[in-house]
């Protein structure tokens, strides 16, 4: 396990990645969407989205839900830790 001195280290290295602060802003703002997500940003394969989404969720940054319905669909939330990032989060997507 890697030593961090100041907590601005592990905030980096959770929220790195060329995608991650752009998603965590958009899912701030309602965007909780798969293909929400492939529609607002269309460069990103959907291979990079679930890499990145799945990144976010192992580091306890976001919650994924998924619906029984049909068709079924996912829907990822910020948790009490990725919510605690809202004050920098909205300065950086402003």
């Amino acid at each position: 396990m890697k030593n961090y001195h100041i907590g601005i280290e592990v905030t980096m290295e959770i929220i790195s990645g060329k995608w991650k602060p752009l998603l965590l802003c958009y899912i701030q703002t309602g965007i909780n969407r798969n293909g929400q997500f492939l529609k607002v940003i269309p460069e990103i394969s959907q291979k990079v989205l679930s890499e990145q989404l799945r990144q976010l969720e192992q580091d306890g940054i976001i919650s994924r839900h998924v619906f029984a319905e049909v068709p079924p669909h996912v829907e990822y939330e910020l948790t009490e830790q990725g919510q605690s990032l809202t004050h920098v989060l909205m300065e950086l997507c402003n």
